[in-house]
């Protein structure tokens, strides 16, 4: 039987922007990590693969400029391959689709200033994928792209294992395509324990001798960050002590092993394309999941979270970068320096483990860039000048309406020509039902009460329009408290109002029911000095399972693409809210980067919005059959928990972002 060569490539992410890695701190970097890593590439010939974004090269020219020399020598005549990512590490599936289409068309015209040529292959920012990213690296003139196995694999259990070792075609849902080079998370984690001195190279070489097989096969030893050999950034009080003999050394010598050894090929990451056409190669894969929308690398903390609700106030600065966004947008004069800007403000590199000093400098820098756009952030109090509920009898006598208000017990109805609304008193305002008129003579969504499922596990009440905060160790707060509202007839639409005490502070919350069109929108604001440590899940939305025929039921939303995404739900068990770990709160989630999710099935279907711009909520979806049911809920995040996770007190002037807006609409799908 004939051995191949196991053909082993690396790509080495370069990020001067690292999170917790001081400005000042930069040329150490430089020094301890990026010439070394140069050094062996001269020194034995090894095609590396280097990914840095163009920030990150410009940074390291202003510091030492022979380095970006060195650089462009051995990608242009040397071994190694310059693999890209863009101007600034941005999560693609949390960004509208002109952020993500503006961070790669700049970062070419840098790569081409500075290196004299555009990558062809890129490297997914923290391996953060969505299936609409696809087409944004085609238009911008790259070949393939470099993301993880292992996630996407995990829930594709239709995948052969061999598939992890030969190039596949990424598929997007709307015809696109791209070769994809697979990263690998465990393999690299490998990597790192041998260069830190956890394990020895003669283990570490056994590990990587389990891959050869007597068919050809491509192994990514490596694929993350440069900074952590011989220096340690800083993101942990667990860092591994730096190697003694030196970490570098030891790749060094790992190298020249596997230089000597005839079972092992290095080639450049590009060179694993020459596989396409073998067996087992360029099967059409799709790495989304109704489960996983957007998988991103290593363990189940990292996912898309991370970068959206958690660190000291990504809900706060994202939101604030949607703004700025938006005022980019409906300005058509805006130059590339502005969405450079934006770009760099919107890195994921400030949304994690970053430190005091540099999280000023970026508050400050935000700021500035927002007074240059004349740009605040003033929360804006709505109306309550109407009239209570004990009210409506004496309105009607005065006001002339077009909807038909009556309270009976502890609920609340309004009706109109296009929808009715049916709100629990006792429960905050919840929507007990929403019927739509013309599509459906059930309600869409509603409460769906404890009984209804006979299951323990959903022996719950489970009702729409709500807010529920938890910390660890404190009572569950919510706004599932009495209230009294207060009742306008508007122009337009009814509103209905109300104070809702909680132990946090006060919630107020609005809701507008339209005369002349079937919407229903409802807002919160919330009056609290401190956002506790903890999830803060909003406005939730639980579908009415005898309203949706469960057999073709999906769910659809934007994650950064041009396009939407849409996902099937029959056969599948969703629970992207789920907790990782104690520390970690959420598992998955959706960006919703046009600020859309449709819910239904194959006749109908609702649309839930949000006003990204007022608070940068994302989403979750939770699915499951139960019996000849299913239990089908949308919600949406403006907090979460990780390592990274800090409380926030609106004293620092984050109060404006904790009013929310949330509407929905039906929609037809047959005639």
């Amino acid at each position: 039987m004939k051995i191949h060569h196991l053909q082993v490539y690396t790509i080495f992410h370069l990020n001067l922007a690292y999170s917790s890695i001081e400005e000042d701190h930069r040329p150490q970097v430089l020094h301890r990590c990026y010439w070394p890593l140069l050094y062996l590439a001269r020194q034995y010939g090894i095609p590396f693969g280097i990914e840095a974004t163009a920030y990150t090269l410009e940074s390291i020219l202003a510091i030492d400029p022979s380095w970006v020399a060195e650089l462009r020598r051995l990608t242009t005549e040397g071994p190694c391959e310059f693999i890209g990512s863009g101007y600034a590490q941005i999560i693609g599936p949390l960004v509208p689709t002109e952020v993500n289409a503006a961070n790669l068309r700049l970062g070419n015209q840098l790569y081409e200033k500075n290196l004299g040529f555009c990558p062809r292959i890129a490297l997914i920012n923290e391996q953060a994928y969505s299936t609409g990213l696809i087409n944004h690296y085609l238009n911008s003139g790259y070949k393939a792209i470099v993301m993880e196995w292992d996630n996407p694999a995990s829930f594709h259990p239709e995948w052969k294992r061999e598939w992890r070792y030969l190039p596949q075609i990424a598929c997007g849902q709307h015809g696109e395509e791209i070769p994809v080079i697979w990263n690998k998370s465990i393999a690299f984690q490998k990597f790192q324990r041998y260069a830190h001195g956890e394990i020895e190279s003669d283990e570490y070489m056994d590990y990587l001798s389990q891959h050869i097989s007597d068919t050809p096969r491509a192994f990514s030893m490596y694929g993350n960050d440069c900074e952590i050999f011989d220096y340690r950034p800083g993101r942990f009080h667990t860092e591994a002590v730096i190697n003694g003999e030196g970490e570098w050394r030891r790749i060094e010598q790992l190298f020249n092993k596997l230089l000597h050894d005839e079972r092992f090929q290095f080639i450049a990451p590009s060179h694993v394309l020459e596989l396409i056409n073998m067996p087992g190669a360029g099967n059409r894969l799709h790495l989304e999941s109704p489960e996983q929308p957007v998988p991103v690398k290593k363990q189940g903390k990292y996912n898309i979270t991370r970068w959206a609700v958690t660190g000291r106030d990504n809900l706060g600065i994202n939101t604030r970068c949607w703004r700025i966004y938006d005022a980019l947008r409906k300005d058509h004069v805006k130059s590339d320096d502005d969405w450079r800007e934006l770009c760099y403000l919107w890195s994921s590199d400030f949304r994690t483990h970053i430190t005091e000093k540099r999280w000023a400098g970026y508050q400050e820098r935000l700021s500035r860039f927002e007074g240059q756009l004349c740009l605040t952030h003033e929360r804006l109090p709505f109306n309550t000048s109407a009239s209570t509920i004990s009210d409506i009898d004496n309105k009607r006598k005065s006001i002339s309406s077009p909807a038909s208000i009556n309270r009976t017990g502890r609920y609340l109805s309004v009706e109109t020509g296009t929808v009715k609304v049916r709100l629990n008193l006792n429960k905050g305002l919840a929507f007990d039902g929403i019927w739509f008129k013309g599509i459906s003579e059930q309600p869409l969504v509603g409460t769906l009460l404890h009984g209804y499922y006979d299951d323990i596990t959903l022996g719950a009440d489970f009702y729409t329009g709500h807010l529920i905060m938890e910390s660890p160790g404190k009572p569950k707060v919510t706004d599932l408290n009495p209230v009294n509202p207060v009742v306008e007839n508007r122009s337009k639409c009814v509103e209905i109002s109300g104070d809702i005490a909680t132990s946090l502070g006060p919630v107020q919350k609005l809701i507008r029911v339209w005369y002349d069109q079937p919407c229903v929108e409802f807002e919160y604001y919330l009056n609290w000095k401190v956002i506790p440590l903890g999830t803060l899940r909003v406005g939730h939305i639980t579908i009415n399972p005898a309203a949706f025929d469960r057999d073709s039921l999906f769910y659809r939303t934007f994650n950064g693409g041009f396009e939407w995404e849409t996902f099937y739900l029959d056969g599948t068990k969703v629970d992207q809210g789920n907790p990782v770990s104690f520390l970690v709160s959420a598992s998955h989630g959706i960006g919703i980067t046009n600020g859309i999710v449709d819910l239904g099935d194959k006749k109908r279907f609702i649309r839930i919005t949000v006003d990204k711009t007022l608070v940068a909520l994302i989403g979750f979806i939770t699915y499951r059959s139960v019996g000849d049911t299913y239990f089908y809920r949308l919600g949406f995040s403006a907090g979460e928990t990780d390592e990274t996770r800090q409380d926030l007190h609106s004293s620092a002037g984050n109060c404006s972002m904790y009013r929310m807006q949330i509407s929905i609409l039906p929609q037809s799908l047959v005639n």
